[in-house]
């Protein structure tokens, strides 16, 4: 009671004349520094955050009170989504098409100077923190979430770019493994974060490429732009048709009316530095090099057919999946600009039936999930998203059908496998941006 007495003293010396005390100073702002007032509209308290409702401001919350306890100084703070793709897998490599958008899940990052002779970088999920030198940075063995912090540090010093010692405390709510690409969403929460503070002036497609780069050389993973694309570009309401090659894209307005996507994870956990995914990668370049092309986005399956007899049975397949792929996502696009919903559908399910029996990456969970979505026609289509290996399925299903079809699922997937799947909604997000 003395503490209150001293609180509503300090409020009349400032001249507040009204106030309301609510559970939510705590989940909408650090009410260290910011009070709910009567005349704020109801139905919406007050953010610090500003017009955030689709981003996971409790965590936003979180995290910046845990930047504050301990680093005692006001932190800048970013938002970076992840990212879905409703078609185009394995293209990006390719120098092909693929169609993602960034979503309301994603990584939330903390950020301020360091008055000190090292980094400091704090995983709050983990609750593990670690110090580096910027004068000797070095992938770090079994690093983890290090090595996609380090390896951006990493190339933003390559290019000689101005940064001193710093602090970063995040966190997230995507699932890790569930290939909706928390790698991407951190590593540009750190590059756009750093250019933010450190006034660097680099712009979101040299941003990107930097991201890209400490994935190829401080994680082990020769992934395409994709990921880092969706993330840091994503427009609300809107799929990103992306040209991998030239790394610029048309955006389509999503709309898919009476019905929606959402994500099923089997929690089967993968990892893109496993030798399986740079493999993949190896063959498509090793096959585009046959072809004397500079990549398969050029070749056609006339021309694949004629070296059939100089590669493996599996790695024609392989070339073949990734030309077809590319040709699905671009009849996905006209398909999208004609409403036509059914043959999207098809689509989505043909591009699963290639991962599954062409390209090799799915797995027995991710197969089993398509296939129950088969005996529903109220779902036009479904398909494993990610690299593969597990993760999630994306599934485009009449909203009507949606509570009945997780109950099914989750029922028949735990029946199967003995573990839960996770289902998720999301929403599409605008790409990587300061929380004001």
């Amino acid at each position: 009671m003395k503490c209150l007495i001293n609180v509503l003293s300090g409020l009349k010396r400032k001249c507040i004349p009204h106030f309301v005390f609510s559970s939510s100073a705590t989940v909408y702002g650090n009410p260290k520094t910011n009070l709910i007032y009567e005349n704020f509209p109801i139905g919406r308290p007050f953010s610090p955050y500003g017009n955030t409702k689709k981003m996971n401001i409790s965590l936003a919350n979180k995290i910046r009170a845990r930047f504050q306890d301990t680093f005692e100084t006001e932190p800048l703070m970013i938002f970076s989504p992840g990212r879905i793709n409703i078609i185009g897998e394995h293209t990006d490599y390719n120098d092909g098409f693929v169609f993602p958008a960034a979503v309301n899940k994603g990584i939330i990052a903390a950020f301020g100077k360091r008055d000190s002779n090292d980094s400091m970088a704090y995983a709050v999920d983990k609750n593990e923190k670690v110090k580096f030198s910027l004068n000797s940075l070095k992938p770090l063995a079994k690093g983890s979430w290090k090595n996609y912090v380090i390896g951006v540090v990493a190339e933003l010093k390559k290019r000689n770019k101005g940064i001193s010692n710093f602090n970063i405390a995040f966190g997230g709510d995507i699932p890790g493994g569930a290939g909706i690409s928390s790698s991407a969403a951190l590593e540009n929460s750190v590059v756009f974060g750093l250019n933010e503070l450190f006034d660097i002036k680099l712009s979101r497609q040299e941003m990107i490429l930097i991201s890209q780069k400490a994935e190829h050389n401080y994680v082990g993973v020769k992934c395409g732009i994709m990921d880092q694309y969706a993330s840091m570009h994503g427009i609300e309401n809107h799929a990103l048709l992306l040209d991998c090659r030239t790394v610029k894209s048309k955006p389509f307005k999503i709309n898919f009316k009476e019905h929606t996507l959402i994500l099923i994870n089997t929690n089967v956990k993968h990892r893109l530095s496993d030798s399986a995914y740079n493999d993949r990668r190896s063959v498509c370049e090793t096959i585009a090099g046959l072809l004397n092309v500079k990549a398969l986005r050029d070749a056609s399956e006339f021309d694949l057919e004629a070296i059939k007899n100089k590669v493996t049975s599996e790695n024609y397949q392989k070339a073949l999946y990734v030309i077809q792929e590319n040709n699905r996502v671009i009849e996905a696009s006209k398909a999208l600009e004609t409403g036509n919903l059914e043959l999207l559908g098809k689509l989505i399910y043909a591009s699963h039936e290639g991962l599954r029996h062409q390209y090799k990456v799915s797995c027995e969970e991710l197969d089993f999930l398509v296939d129950q979505t088969k005996l529903n026609p109220q779902i036009l289509g479904a398909r494993m998203m990610g690299g593969g290996f597990g993760g999630c399925t994306i599934n485009l299903i009449a909203r009507t059908e949606i509570e009945s079809f997780k109950t099914f699922i989750s029922k028949v997937y735990k029946k199967k496998f003995n573990t839960n799947c996770s289902i998720y909604n999301v929403s599409l997000s605008n790409g990587t941006k300061i929380i004001e």
